[in-house]
């Protein structure tokens, strides 16, 4: 990560911090897992002193555990409001899960009504589902431990210790604020900066039998990066103190990540024949490009590792925070490559490296600027004083601007999603309740709980189908570790509550890392706890194996036959989306290049990025190791590498666009506005023929954008500088991807006219 040069003037616990921060941005997985697993812990203790029988230890295990994690809020006003709601739904549903086990029938349509209520409150945010999944949750909690009318006193008491516990750990405890969470997401970000500079230098160097893995390394560091800057986006509102510094930390987050990916491109221009495609580093295996060689051997080379590095040590130790004038120096070196007459004498292709690493050196300064932190301007070289000045006026006129509204027609009636799923689950539990029934009239509700879990946060037929397998392959690890674990804890009641705290740990840990390490954790606890309500054997285990994969069964069945939504049919509409801010962004930029009014740009290019997650997360069942067409699975691949990089150059056009009103050296250009034409055309041509199958338009392809603009040779107008040449750049490569979008979707594209 440090290039290998100051790694031993650097502490190994400042080195360890980084790699953490690197591995779980904003520690919020850590936090999530210690929240969890503290209040659990707090709440055993407690009731370990009231020296409560063990079924009320488990009630309190999985109250505090759901009272936990079920609040998402970010704000702690509205932590604490859902908190105390959650509370009285859990009363409520714990009273109902007692009085209605008796009668069997009754209890099975309350529970049906219950799901779907518990689904459909996810369309009032976060404290609707919230509150939807401590209403499930502890109503399943009264039929796991058998709660009868008799013991509601008592399990009263036990729920209300655990709520409280829950609130001492969140609000005391593991105390976590908005601000410090996006302090700590912007620290992982500095480090997995440096991380990419440091992979960037690696395939600098690498040979020729080690180009493949490193450029892997470089692309895996570009989708952190990208990563990291998103979660970022999505804690600005909450975690800075207005409006005008969320646009500002936002604009220089931007900055950053775009300066790093295209330093990224030119480093494997400088070591290659020809001229790199954006696509070599979003498409997984793609290979590099043809004519691959070390850079000649020479000072300019030695210098460029040597600036590389210290790019990476400047990211992660700034001015002021130990480097004394040596970093000050370093500072003022690497922003001194914005100026030519400081680039050294080297071949055209590793100069524009060292333009690359000023760039990124400049976004660097600029992030820091942003988040108001010490600047010590002392040893300031010209090229240093310049950049400043630069960033202060872009700054003040990023903090003019008027952020844009714009609402979408949100669907109704069926076609929500949360009342689809709402039917869906409710279907797919009212099956998964007659058919658990058959197999175990104790344990009927796993197979309940299955159905409920695949249903969350998935979108179609394909995303559950996946997410069943998932469950269902953690769930039989689970089981095997339950049967040996149950077998060395035996009877005793502390070393097994001390391994379900551990487990819950490890579960929330690793929930967004992987859904079948979760669910392994999740059974091996539950072997325990039955362990502890005397109620273990392997044949309950195995029955927890049936049960599993009885209600993913279900819930596939539901949602393919009530209310589908077809994986093909999501990714298309998910993929017209994507096209529409595609196009949205690149018209607003190049409006905005050409003299048209200013837009809110940076937004614009958030909402196409996360309409790409969400592309790229509805595709996973086509992209699946385990889907047997492989064809279609390279096909989807490649279009979603296209598309990223549409959005990479979609990106850096809008932050060009953005400098317009404060750079020197950028001015509008007229002409422009023609060459944005055929690109915003040619993606509105592939979205008709994606939502009607009868659409004959075709994808225009033609000259070069640069070639269009010389034809039209307006008098008195200069030939285009470095800025305007790089605009032209990114237009002509989202042009060829716009064109390289349509063979795979089945859109003609006409041959240019001679």
């Amino acid at each position: 990560m440090y290039g290998g040069v100051g790694a031993a003037q650097v502490p190994v616990w400042v080195r360890l911090r980084d790699r953490v921060a690197a591995f779980d941005p904003g520690l919020l997985r850590l936090a999530a897992g210690s929240r969890t697993a503290g209040a659990l812990a707090l709440t055993l203790a407690v009731l370990g002193v009231l020296r409560v029988p063990v079924t009320h230890l488990v009630a309190g295990a999985l109250s505090s555990m759901v009272a936990t994690f079920a609040i998402r809020e970010k704000q702690r006003r509205r932590q604490a409001v859902t908190l105390a709601l959650g509370f009285a739904v859990a009363l409520v549903s714990l009273s109902l899960g007692a009085l209605l086990n008796p009668y069997v029938v009754a209890g099975d349509v309350f529970f049906v009504v219950l799901i779907f209520c518990a689904v459909y409150s996810r369309r009032f945010g976060d404290r609707g589902n919230a509150l939807g999944l401590i209403g499930f949750q502890v109503y399943f909690m009264s039929l796991f431990v058998g709660a009868t009318a008799s013991a509601l006193p008592g399990l009263y008491g036990v729920v209300a210790i655990a709520f409280a516990c829950s609130a001492l750990v969140r609000f005391v405890i593991v105390y976590e604020t908005p601000a410090g969470v996006l302090q700590r997401l912007r620290e992982a970000f500095r480090v997995r900066l440096a991380q990419l500079a440091g992979a960037q230098l690696e395939l600098l160097d690498a040979g020729p039998d080690e180009v493949e893995k490193v450029l892997e390394a470089v692309r895996e560091g570009t989708a952190r990066l990208h990563e990291t800057a998103m979660m970022i986006q999505s804690r600005l509102e909450e975690g800075t103190s207005d409006e005008a510094v969320a646009r500002l930390v936002q604009r220089r987050i931007a900055d950053a990540e775009l300066a790093a990916e295209r330093l990224g491109l030119l480093v494997l221009n400088a070591r290659s024949a020809e001229r790199a495609d954006t696509l070599t580093l979003h498409l997984p295996g793609a290979p590099v490009p043809s004519g691959v060689r070390l850079p000649v051997r020479g000072d300019a080379t030695e210098t460029l590792r040597r600036d590389l590095r210290a790019l990476a040590m400047l990211v992660l130790r700034p001015v002021g925070e130990g480097g004394g004038t040596a970093m000050s120096h370093v500072r003022n070196r690497l922003l001194g490559y914005l100026d030519e007459e400081n680039l050294p004498p080297a071949p055209p292709a590793v100069q524009d490296v060292f333009r690359g690493i000023g760039e990124a050196a400049r976004a660097v300064l600029g992030l820091r600027t942003a988040l108001d932190e010490p600047q010590d301007e002392s040893d300031d070289a010209p090229a240093t004083v310049r950049s400043r000045e630069e960033l202060d006026a872009e700054n003040a006129a990023i903090a003019g601007a008027e952020e844009a509204e714009r609402e979408g027609q949100a669907p109704t009636g069926l076609e929500r999603p949360t009342t689809r799923a709402a039917v869906q689950v409710s279907v797919g539990s009212a099956l998964a309740i007659a058919g658990g029934e058959l197999l175990s009239s104790q344990r009927w509700y796993w197979a309940v709980l299955t159905c409920w879990i695949v249903f969350i946060n998935t979108s179609s037929t394909g995303e559950i189908l996946v997410k069943g397998y998932r469950r269902l392959v953690g769930t039989v690890l689970g089981v095997v570790a339950g049967i040996v674990l149950a077998g060395l804890v035996g009877p005793h009641t502390w070393p097994a509550l001390g391994l379900v705290l551990v487990f819950v740990f490890l579960m929330f840990y690793t929930a967004p890392l992987s859904y079948t390490l979760m669910s392994f954790f999740v059974t091996a606890a539950l072997g325990l706890l039955y362990t502890l309500l005397h109620t273990y054997s392997a044949a309950v285990l195995v029955l927890r194996v049936q049960e599993t994969a009885l209600g993913a069964a279900c819930g596939i069945v539901a949602a393919a036959l009530v209310l589908p939504v077809h994986t093909d049919r999501r990714t298309d509409e998910l993929l017209v989306t994507v096209l529409e801010r595609l196009a949205d962004v690149a018209h607003a930029a190049v409006e905005q290049l050409s003299g048209g009014p200013v837009a809110d740009l940076l937004d614009r290019a958030r909402d196409l990025d996360k309409a790409l997650g969400d592309l790229r997360g509805a595709a996973q069942p086509l992209t699946h190791p385990i889907t047997p067409m492989r064809a279609r699975r390279s096909t989807v691949q490649y279009l979603v590498a296209l598309l990223e990089t549409c959005a990479y150059h979609a990106r850096s056009l809008a932050a060009t666009a953005e400098l317009l009103p404060a750079h020197p050296s950028i001015a509008a250009d007229p002409r422009l506005r023609r060459a944005c034409a055929r690109i915003t055309r040619n993606i509105a041509t592939i979205s008709a023929h994606l939502t009607d199958e009868h659409a004959t338009a075709e994808v225009e392809r033609g000259p070069s954008i640069a070639s269009l603009l010389g034809s039209e040779g307006t008098p008195g107008v200069p030939r285009y500088g470095r800025v305007t040449d790089r605009v032209l750049r990114h237009l002509q490569r989202l042009d060829e991807a716009v064109v390289g979008l349509a063979r795979p979707l089945g859109v003609q594209v006409s041959e240019p006219a001679r």
